[in-house]
């Protein structure tokens, strides 16, 4: 199932497709949000992805539009793919063209693509 704006589906990436980018080196083209919490990111992270934790949404939200381009492809992180789906349908709100989440979350990643990562 993917997540809706306004009717409109927010484009998933898979976490074998995600994987694959990293390896390639795509990062240069990439916008990479992580949007769970600090304790979470310690846990478990991907190289490349900027922490922006929903819950301290009121110290970043106005300066998204000036750190990151509103044109490039930006993938959303959490742990299961839902607070990253939220995460994507706000980024369209204020402008972005290309967002996609990413289905599943760390969590997935770490049961499909790298086990070497912890699960929590």
């Amino acid at each position: 199932m993917s997540a809706q704006f306004f009717g409109q589906p927010i484009p998933q990436v898979s976490v074998e497709e995600l994987a694959q980018r990293l390896r390639n080196g795509d990062l240069k083209e990439l916008q990479l949000l992580d949007v769970r919490e600090p304790e979470e990111v310690a846990i478990a992270q991907l190289a490349g992805f900027e922490n922006l934790p929903l819950s301290r949404f009121a110290d970043w939200a106005a300066l998204v539009v000036t750190r990151f381009d509103l044109d490039t492809e930006t993938l959303a992180l959490c742990h299961h793919g839902i607070r990253s789906a939220q995460m994507c349908q706000w980024l369209r709100t204020q402008g972005f063209t290309n967002v996609k989440n990413i289905a599943g979350g760390i969590d997935a990643y770490s049961v499909r693509v790298d086990p070497t990562i912890p699960r929590y």
